[in-house]
């Protein structure tokens, strides 16, 4: 049974920062392009970082500079290293694994960010 477990969400202040982890089980990990997706209310699930099973990465304009993503094939996590945060960044933080017919997501993380 595949799951994907993300923990480190937690209220924050603008300017601080969080690091999210997303633990996974059941995948043969290293195969996985991983990323981090984010929902804020009334709004589309978006991007935020993807790093792919050979180790490219990407994020979204709005995080670029901010967030480094990264995974342990050894560990089989991927981590999320949120800076500078702001309060529009408020949202709930989903990891995916995606390999070519399979595509799978965590029940979510949520990071407020307000003072």
């Amino acid at each position: 049974q595949v799951q994907l477990v993300e923990s480190g969400g937690g209220l924050v202040q603008p300017g601080g920062s969080l690091r999210l982890s997303c633990a996974a089980s059941g995948v043969l990990f290293r195969i996985y392009d991983m990323g981090w997706y984010r929902q804020a209310p009334g709004k589309q699930r978006e991007l935020v970082a993807r790093v792919t099973r050979g180790g490219s990465t990407n994020y979204a304009d709005s995080v670029k500079g901010r967030f480094t993503i990264s995974r342990d094939n050894a560990k089989n996590t991927v981590a999320l290293k949120m800076n500078s945060l702001k309060p529009e960044d408020t949202a709930l933080y989903y990891c995916n694994a995606v390999f070519p017919g399979n595509d799978y997501w965590g029940k979510g993380t949520l990071v407020t960010v307000s003072s």
